[in-house]
């Protein structure tokens, strides 16, 4: 099956993990199709665009789910090892979402540049096909190009 790029912001950032924004009650069985495993959701329950009980429906179509709600005006370091922790355990293929694919975009940043040694220009080009979150034009956004700033891990 072809990747649904219909999806919002959907990319696939290698065969074994893709990133989306929001899904809809449809896209369930497309993600089965293509074999994934499990299903990493950022945002928050209470966003009018999230799939309500995104856990129960994906169960039932064999997918494990995790929910790691971050605040668009929070993300913290304790939403990012809760990320990294699940990346590590969870059964491949993956797919993450949120409502955008801003703040998955945004962690995967942070991954690919801090833990997996990729290089800035090439980890800031996959983000910034969903996002620019340090844009300084968008000062409401200062939270992300906080929690975007290089740091030790």
């Amino acid at each position: 099956m072809a990747d649904p790029a219909d999806i919002r912001g959907w990319q696939r950032l290698s065969d074994d993990v893709t990133t989306s924004g929001r899904l809809e009650e449809h896209d369930v069985a497309r993600l089965a199709a293509l074999g994934v495993q499990q299903v990493i959701n950022l945002a928050l329950d209470s966003h009018p665009d999230a799939l309500a009980d995104e856990g129960g429906k994906l169960a039932a179509a064999g997918i494990g789910y995790t929910h790691i709600p971050v605040p668009f005006d929070a993300p913290n370091d304790t939403h990012f090892a809760a990320f990294r922790a699940v990346l590590e355990q969870a059964p491949k293929p993956l797919h993450v979402h949120c409502i955008m694919n801003w703040r998955v975009s945004a962690f995967f940043y942070r991954l690919h540049r801090d833990v997996l040694g990729m290089a800035e220009d090439e980890a800031r080009a996959l983000m910034q096909q969903q996002w620019e979150p340090d844009r300084s034009d968008r000062p409401e956004w200062a939270v992300w190009a906080q929690f975007i700033a290089p740091r030790a891990v």
